[in-house]
């Protein structure tokens, strides 16, 4: 088979993949990656991607771990191409998978970036309260950790989102899922604090609902409230490394080391599946054991 024609095989395979399953631009993109380099590979040995030798992916796998690349990068190449094996036996343009038989070691799960209690504390009591943007920045970061949200479910939040007398945030999450999320009593007091004084002394319209305004009456970017996070972090003297997640990652653990149910922080995260809550139950665990190590006299 030529190039072209196996281009015309990967776009058949992604329009259906489009048309069944909406897949996204750039999940498609990826899989257009993995499979012109599969092409590739196999055409070495004149080969083509509906003819391919059972021996020939393990082999190339071995190349690219010698190579550099990761096991979990291997692991997403085989599963984009399992999928791509799957459609094409569906379609009859093959009588068997060739990639039945093939294994990869299990990828563990990584962990997240999370920080200790004492750094969360830190990070939260640097903003300066004095000011307006300092206030609000500190109202965030409560929100932020005492509700456990997403960086773009705490910038898109609507002062109608709020009801400070139950204690509780509305949140539209992915999928544009409501859930409501218990703020806590801290969270509560500088919300109501920031309402009260510094959201009117930063709009120029107190009317329209942004709950944590940025430019022109609008809603803080999740880009502007990261850089706002970061250089907290330098204030509070926190080194290690950031995400824009790393604040909901450490209410969930934090949840699980003081005994909340995994179900409990499941629904409270907003996770559809326990499984991509049970990644928490990892970091728990590893912050227990190196308690134990630093602590216990026989650590």
């Amino acid at each position: 088979m030529s190039a072209p024609d196996e281009s015309a095989t990967i776009d058949a395979f992604l329009d259906a993949l489009w048309l069944e399953q909406g897949v996204s631009e750039h999940t498609l993109a990826a899989y257009r990656r993995d499979l012109a380099a599969w092409a590739a590979r196999l055409a070495e040995g004149g080969e083509t991607l509906v003819t391919p030798a059972p021996a020939s992916l393990p082999t190339w796998l071995d190349e690219r771990r010698e190579a550099g690349y990761r096991l979990r990068s291997n692991a997403r190449l085989l599963s984009s191409l399992r999928r791509f094996y799957r459609w094409a036996l569906e379609t009859g343009r093959i009588e068997r998978d060739p990639l039945a038989e093939v294994r990869l070691q299990r990828v563990r799960p990584s962990l997240p970036e999370t920080l200790e209690e004492a750094e969360v504390e830190r990070l939260i009591a640097a903003p300066d309260i004095t000011t307006d943007l300092g206030l609000r920045d500190r109202t965030m970061l409560e929100v932020l950790y005492g509700a456990g949200l997403r960086v773009s479910e705490l910038v898109g939040l609507t002062t109608d989102a709020v009801n400070l007398r139950q204690g509780v945030v509305r949140v539209r999450g992915k999928g544009d899922k409501d859930r409501l999320v218990p703020l806590g009593e801290e969270a509560v007091d500088w919300v109501s604090r920031y309402l009260r004084t510094a959201r009117g002394a930063l709009m120029r319209d107190a009317t329209r609902p942004a709950l944590f305004p940025g430019r022109d009456d609008q809603p803080l970017t999740r880009q502007a409230f990261w850089y706002r996070i970061k250089h907290h972090a330098r204030i509070a003297g926190i080194e290690r490394s950031l995400s824009p997640h790393t604040l909901r990652h450490a209410f969930a653990t934090h949840l699980l080391n003081h005994g909340a149910n995994l179900r409990v922080v499941q629904m409270l995260l907003g996770h559809s599946d326990l499984s991509t809550t049970q990644i928490y139950t990892h970091v728990a665990q590893a912050r227990l054991e190196r308690l134990h190590a630093d602590h216990h006299p026989r650590g």
